[in-house]
């Protein structure tokens, strides 16, 4: 795949790929013989990651080679671990400090079956001078050509409209704004017309009024967002299929029969592949079946491990990919 020639334009190199992570998480998982409620279970191991959306895509775009840059909002010791541990994986950071602690997210796999519970924590409570700092660092950073992934839940304190800002930012700068999160910062999020969305039809029902669950319902919901304003989406229609569309065309990916070991992490993978295969000039179909079959690899390692080019090479001959 060739590189973007305007990619070169600016900096005498390819094009950054920024990932906006607001609300990150150090990831425990925990491995049980079997889950069961009202017992004392034991771990048979203990995996630590460096988590939240936009890390988890930041180690795939490393491990793919990519120039990527790591932002965000960290706090506390656990704020520390997850610097040290990213620029230690090679990462770049730059991240802008917060009163109160990053948070901690624990899973418990159960290996008998794959069964899992995972809880989140909160997150500290961000306040609006903090915020206006990365907005103030990203609009120094911004450059055109550059790719800029915003993804995960918004922290507490945080306006609803902060990732719209971010878009907009971006979008003026002449850069390409790629937005994976839900609700009221996904509805505004898209009217400030991003790039590229990675959504559920879950996360849709709750921005769109649109009930039904079938290839008539997606129809809809595709192309309200296009009307909306966003160039392209990515929807998650289930485990058996996703859909794909830049408004023009529209594609149904068939993700491979794998051995699902965890999930979580799974749909970061998918983005972070065709974010990079869109970097480096890929059609947007070859795009799509590079993230699926991302995903694929990614829902076949424990925890939120991601996978790397060779693991991810394996099943890309098996996504079926068709134009509807």
């Amino acid at each position: 795949m060739a590189v973007f020639a305007q990619n070169a334009c600016h900096r005498g190199f390819v094009a950054v790929i920024y990932t906006v992570t607001l609300n990150p998480a150090l990831d425990k998982e925990y491995r049980v013989a079997k889950l069961a409620h009202d017992q004392v279970l034991r771990a048979s191991s203990v995996k630590l990651d460096y988590g939240g959306k936009g890390f988890n895509i930041a180690r795939l775009l490393a491990t793919l080679g990519s120039d990527c840059i790591a932002l965000g909002l960290i706090g506390g010791q656990t704020g520390d671990v997850l610097s040290e541990g990213l620029r230690a994986m090679g990462i770049k950071t730059d991240f802008v400090r917060v009163h109160g602690e990053t948070r901690t997210n624990i899973s418990i796999v159960g290996e008998s079956d794959g069964t899992y519970i995972k809880v989140n924590e909160l997150g500290p409570e961000v306040s609006n001078i903090e915020t206006d700092i990365l907005l103030q660092k990203m609009d120094k950073l911004v450059q055109p050509g550059d790719w800029w992934i915003l993804a995960g839940s918004l922290p507490v304190g945080m306006r609803a409209d902060s990732y719209a800002r971010m878009i907009r930012l971006i979008n003026q700068a002449g850069a390409r704004a790629v937005l994976d999160t839900s609700g009221e910062a996904l509805k505004l999020g898209c009217y400030a017309q991003p790039f590229l969305i990675k959504p559920n039809y879950d996360e849709l029902t709750q921005i769109l009024d649109i009930e039904e669950r079938d290839s008539t319902g997606f129809g809809k919901a595709i192309a309200r967002l296009h009307e909306i304003g966003v160039k392209n989406i990515v929807l998650s229609a289930g485990k058996e299929a996703t859909i794909c569309s830049d408004g023009l065309k529209r594609w149904v990916g068939i993700p491979p029969e794998i051995e699902e070991r965890n999930p979580i992490g799974a749909g970061d993978a998918m983005l972070a592949a065709v974010v990079y295969s869109l970097s480096e000039n890929a059609s947007m179909p070859d795009a799509f079946k590079w993230g699926i079959a991302a995903g694929s690899a990614a829902a076949c390692l424990p925890g939120t491990t991601m996978p790397d080019r060779d693991q991810i090479a394996q099943l890309l001959d098996k996504v079926i990919i068709s134009e509807e």
